[in-house]
């Protein structure tokens, strides 16, 4: 065995030589000597955080721009080709700056009597106190120490917590589970805290689901100009500027289009992105989602109407899909496989097809290339900056 080059990054993040070895924390063009030790190459750079190889929310703070940028790129690329598919043109990857995510889920326990808030570290039940972070956004980030002490006033050895921050349009909403309140005092301390940090909205699941205790107006999120209600869990795209990337494919790619169906629609922000300019029919099987879009649609001038449907249990037939002359569809992390069987017989123009997970989109891709349809555009997304989760929007011609 001897000396050699990292080439690329792994899919979980390792730096990989051409003939197979592995190394963590390596970037392209490190050396990885026969002794396993790693020295550091030109893309090899100082990680920003404190926390970076404890923290389990960063795997890839070591890697420069350009390699960053590789890195979501092969992550898409080497998923189709896995599937035996190549598209035509793969767009520059997108990533999202720092401090950017608007969205994080952060636990919280009391460890040696003192409170600990943070992500859990990598393949560990064990949090990571958060003193810094660089992929949050600051007004999520500078609730960390607030939180910290308000809930170091809770009576009790143990405390165990999830608390969900999103950032919406009125300012920063809080959930938490997990947390016992009971009583007067307790209650007061958290309105107390809404109130002094002057929260979107604060609601708490003790059990029975969440609760909103403090919502001075109702929460919302905006999308192409229209205020959509936020519902408790709803899903939201990790960063605004991510949003918009992948937005902006679906407008370009599917310019012309005058019929459009947005499946596993969401909240509705494809639907509201492309109906200023066609007629789309949003189809989502989450009630509060469908009901928060259609309450939007209401109210908004663009052409957007709002269908509740399991497109798992009932997908879209095919004579249903010829009143479209295209299809974008963004649907869970586990794919979308009963529906692309049924838009692989289908003689819709074109699909977008939006995906958090490169390896069910290559699957369910590679069943539309086999009912005829091609891969023509893909643009990988990187919202989740420093991490190996990938996103990417991808176009099929007919």
């Amino acid at each position: 065995m001897t000396d050699e080059i990292i080439v690329r990054v792994a899919a979980r993040g390792d730096g990989l030589t051409e003939s197979g070895r592995h190394a963590a924390y390596a970037a392209p063009g490190d050396t990885l000597t026969e002794a396993g030790v790693v020295i550091a190459g030109p893309h090899n750079v100082a990680a920003p955080c404190r926390h970076f190889t404890r923290c389990g929310g960063c795997q890839l703070q070591h890697l420069d721009e350009t390699s960053l940028a590789g890195f979501v790129n092969d992550r898409v690329v080497h998923a189709a080709q896995g599937q035996g598919l190549t598209a035509k043109d793969v767009e520059p990857a997108h990533l999202s700056p720092p401090r950017s995510r608007r969205r994080a889920t952060l636990h919280a326990e009391r460890a040696h009597g003192q409170i600990v808030i943070g992500f859990r570290a990598a393949g560990s039940h064990k949090i990571v106190d958060m003193r810094e972070c660089h992929v949050i956004a600051e007004p999520l980030f500078a609730l960390v120490a607030p939180l910290r002490a308000m809930l170091a006033k809770f009576p009790g050895k143990r405390l165990a917590a999830d608390i969900q921050l999103t950032l919406a349009d009125q300012g920063v909403v809080v959930e938490i589970k997990g947390l016992a309140v009971e009583g007067l005092g307790p209650t007061e301390a958290l309105l107390d805290f809404a109130r002094d940090h002057r929260l979107a909205r604060l609601a708490l699941d003790q059990g029975y689901g969440p609760e909103a205790m403090w919502e001075p107006e109702p929460a919302t999120v905006t999308f192409a100009g229209t205020p959509v209600a936020l519902p408790h869990g709803a899903f939201l795209q990790a960063t605004a500027d991510g949003e918009a990337a992948l937005y902006q494919c679906a407008r370009d790619w599917l310019k012309g289009a005058s019929a459009i169906a947005d499946l596993f629609s969401g909240l509705g922000g494809f639907a509201f992105a492309l109906g200023d300019r066609a007629r789309v029919l949003a189809v989502e099987a989450s009630r509060d989602a469908h009901l928060a879009c259609r309450s939007a649609a209401g109210r908004s001038p663009r052409h957007v109407e709002c269908v509740h449907r399991d497109l798992y249990r009932n997908p879209m037939q095919v004579d249903e899909l010829a009143r479209f002359d295209a299809v974008v569809l963004d649907p869970p992390r586990a794919g979308a496989r009963e529906q692309v069987a049924m838009l692989a017989h289908s003689a819709v123009e074109r699909i977008v097809y939006v995906s958090c997970n490169p390896s069910s989109w290559a699957r369910d891709a590679a069943l539309l290339v086999a009912g005829g349809y091609r891969l023509a555009k893909v643009r990988p997304v990187g919202q989740f900056r420093w991490s190996t989760h990938v996103e990417l929007a991808s176009l099929f011609l007919c």
